[in-house]
């Protein structure tokens, strides 16, 4: 029999927010400049994925040796920047057995987890913390935004292989192992989020003290709340106390940020810009509906982003398994379909031409970061970019050696400008390994990881 379990409103708003307590604020000496010395920039961490796999034989470079002068065509926009990039062969995907039916709906939702989603609970989102919110968990808190999730389509897709939740379909972010993190589809509204403005006229919002207020409101009982609440209901307020503990991180890093603000123009702190570091750069919203502009200014949004150190932290789905087409490309073929090619030429070569031109907008936000003075280097020398599928070959839906480019030298950290072709490990040893590198402590292996991968990291 069910048991009604009936509260006051005003004693859910009372009892609703266990301790807040804000380990992140402990990690805020981290980016603190000493005075008298430079200022050391920071690492950033940025992932930008495209379904469905490569055409092998033309992703993976010949040789160790020829990598660098004779890159495979997929490549061939990375060419001015493969001495910053690194390429490594041997990375296996999650096994996705019992859900052998649903090899599109993991295809995302496994890449930044490494985690299968729980099988006993499949029609709810129950899968594991993605990497990117591992790191802003860490290092959010120093920043405005914790993360930045961006993507070009819009995370409607409606599907339900092996009765898995329509979620994982087009997610790749997930703040907890039940709350995906939707993703921004729009340039104009990522360009308002970033610098806080809002309606057309530009004004910047502020800090509102009202919101410190109604956390403190909601600070109280919640775990003898929880005792006396059935399991779904138990399930709703965990969430809502992940989206609380949110909040209360954007606000600490708003009044981390301003007190900051307020040392350096007192001249109490130093500044953490140097003289020669490049100025913002200017987004100008294209008018036009390429897909290629699109994605171009979603790359130039990341890019301002990690530049202001307004987030250290972002995700781009470049698309995702759901009737994405390439007109620009001179056809109009679904880029799923064109995968089942049965080795078919024709159709083969619109996938490696759907690759390439994905490869080149990453190529074309990789080269901007390269492009752009920071401290003593560039942009892309404090940052770790990700490029790469959830799939190996798209025609038999493999995951032996999924396509990865790491971009960037993640503050000395990563030996670039190599290509591994025997690489041994899985894709949580690569997110492990990549989390490790831009200082983010990992207190267990990230899903089905079992070690770092050492052969990436730059010998000190």
């Amino acid at each position: 029999m069910r048991s009604n379990h009936l509260i006051d409103r005003r004693t859910c708003l009372k009892g609703i927010g266990a301790s807040l307590a804000l380990p992140l604020l402990e990690t805020m000496g981290w980016s603190e400049v000493v005075k008298g010395k430079p200022f050391k920039a920071p690492v950033r961490l940025g992932f930008m994925y495209m379904p469905h796999g490569v055409i092998m034989d033309q992703f993976w470079p010949a040789s160790p040796e020829t990598f660098l002068s004779s890159p495979p065509p997929a490549l061939e926009s990375l060419r001015p920047v493969l001495n910053q990039c690194l390429l490594m062969k041997g990375i296996s995907g999650v096994p996705i057995a019992p859900f052998n039916g649903a090899p599109h709906a993991l295809e995302l939702s496994t890449w930044l987890t490494a985690q299968l989603p729980d099988a006993d609970s499949r029609n709810r989102i129950n899968i594991s913390i993605s990497a990117d919110q591992i790191a802003a968990n860490y290092i959010g808190a120093l920043t405005s935004l914790p993360s930045l999730e961006l993507a070009t389509m819009p995370q409607t897709h409606k599907e339900n292989q092996e009765g898995l939740n329509e979620g994982y379909y087009s997610h790749c972010s997930f703040r907890s192992p039940t709350q995906a993190l939707p993703a921004e589809t729009n340039p104009r509204s990522v360009l308002n989020r970033l610098f806080g403005k809002s309606g057309q006229t530009g004004s910047t919002s502020q800090t509102d003290p009202l919101d410190r207020q109604m956390l403190d409101l909601v600070i109280g009982g919640a775990k003898d709340l929880r005792r006396r609440l059935p399991q779904n209901d138990q399930h709703k307020l965990d969430e809502y106390l992940d989206s609380v503990r949110a909040v209360e991180r954007r606000i600490a890093a708003i009044e981390y940020r301003q007190k900051e603000a307020a040392l350096e123009k007192a001249g109490l702190a130093p500044s953490k810009r140097n003289a020669s570091d490049s100025p913002p750069i200017e987004i100008k919203i294209p008018e036009g509906d390429k897909r290629s502009e699109y994605m171009q200014i979603m790359c130039d949004l990341n890019v301002l982003a990690f530049q202001t150190d307004t987030t250290r932290v972002s995700t781009y789905i470049g698309s995702t398994p759901n009737g994405v087409s390439y007109p620009e490309l001179g056809f109009k073929d679904e880029h799923h379909s064109q995968t089942h090619h049965n080795n078919q030429s024709e159709k083969v070569q619109k996938v490696a031409a759907i690759t390439a031109f994905n490869i080149s907008q990453f190529a074309y936000m990789v080269k901007k970061m390269h492009s752009l003075r920071e401290g003593d280097g560039t942009l892309l020398d404090n940052c770790i970019m990700m490029w790469g599928s959830g799939l190996e070959d798209g025609n038999k839906h493999t995951r032996s050696n999924l396509p990865f480019i790491i971009a960037g030298k993640g503050g000395g950290s990563i030996n670039t400008g190599r290509f591994l072709p025997n690489t041994s490990g899985n894709q949580g040893d690569l997110l492990t390994t990549l989390l490790a590198c831009a200082g983010v402590p990992v207190d267990r292996p990230l899903g089905i990881a079992t070690k770092q991968i050492t052969e990436m990291i730059a010998k000190l």
